[in-house]
């Protein structure tokens, strides 16, 4: 019986060497868990021509939107652990959804880390029109004007929703959060004047700014931006600790062979080590992550960071979808 059982496990072990050498040998699917149009999927592009000529084979992205991510993300999770199905996606549906939402998967166990690949920080901006040139003028208007502002905010417990949040801890200032579905709609009612401020990805907002169609108040970074190095940061400006940022990586089902993530992340590595694809991110207000980052533990190590950090603070919060 034993000779039988470690045959088998011979045989077994020889098939997933072999399948991991000849990988890949079908199209990939990279699924980008937000809907078509947003800098999420426009980053996954970036990377597609590269990762395809690194790997030899074609890669086709999929945009599978709804519930803050979840679903597309759900999608990857119970995916085949083959490598034939990544996720490209940023903090909200590996760290934020995993408190706010009563999710069919668990955000880190059903997922293997590919690569972190990029990272922007968030801005406080606002309407033109608006009362208030600075962060200290904003928060002395909100504090006249109690609970008369509206923020707006994509999705339940998203990166900007937790920001208002904190904002509001931080100075004792209170307003509206006005849900959207997407951040199309938010920055057109934004700009329109509908709503007063976000606290929104840099790399969305800053053209709207350098077109004078919003304010710049703060960005929400230790240092300031060099996409708006003109802009304070949030410590400068009045509100020492308000960070955030929208940090993008890739992800595959629990269980995708060693081997297998290795060649997957080998392909990233190339591709952003590419000069042309170096300068599409920086042109979409993208910093793509040091080279010693981009490493499947590197994103491990960072996700449970990031974890550890907002979980306890949405749970203060008692934002919950439900």
């Amino acid at each position: 019986m034993r000779t039988i059982i470690a045959a088998v496990l011979a045989v077994l072990a020889g098939f997933t060497g072999a399948q991991a050498q000849t990988f890949p040998s079908r199209p990939i699917t990279i699924i980008v868990p937000f809907p078509a149009g947003g800098s999420t999927g426009a980053m996954a592009r970036i990377l597609l021509e590269p990762m395809q000529v690194a790997l030899g084979q074609p890669i086709l992205i999929e945009n599978v939107g709804g519930a803050g991510g979840s679903l597309g993300a759900g999608r990857v999770a119970r995916a085949a652990p083959d490598g034939y199905t990544l996720c490209f996606s940023h903090m909200q549906t590996h760290v934020l959804n995993g408190a706010v939402l009563n999710l069919p998967y668990d955000v880190v166990t059903d997922f293997e880390p590919l690569a972190l690949i990029a990272d922007t920080p968030q801005i406080v901006v606002t309407r033109t029109a608006f009362p208030a040139n600075s962060l200290k003028e904003l928060i002395a208007w909100l504090k006249a004007n109690p609970n008369k502002g509206t923020s707006g905010a994509v999705g339940i417990g998203g990166p900007s929703d937790i920001s208002a949040f904190q904002f509001k801890q931080m100075t004792g200032t209170d307003f509206q959060s006005v849900p959207y579905r997407g951040g199309g709609p938010l920055l057109a009612d934004l700009i329109s004047g509908q709503i007063d401020i976000n606290f929104g990805q840099a790399s969305t907002y800053i053209g709207a700014v350098r077109n004078g169609q919003l304010k710049a108040l703060a960005t929400q970074s230790k240092e300031r931006w060099w996409g708006a190095p003109e802009v304070p940061t949030v410590d400068e400006a009045g509100v020492p600790g308000l960070y955030g940022s929208y940090w993008h990586g890739m992800w595959v089902p629990k269980g995708t062979p060693k081997d297998i993530i290795a060649k997957l992340n080998a392909a990233v590595v190339t591709a952003l080590a590419d000069p042309m694809v170096q300068q599409r991110f920086r042109d979409a207000g993208q910093t793509i992550w040091p080279r010693a980052q981009q490493t499947p533990e590197a994103l491990a190590a960072f996700q449970k960071a990031e974890i550890d950090r907002w979980w306890p603070i949405i749970k203060a919060s008692g934002i919950k979808a439900q």
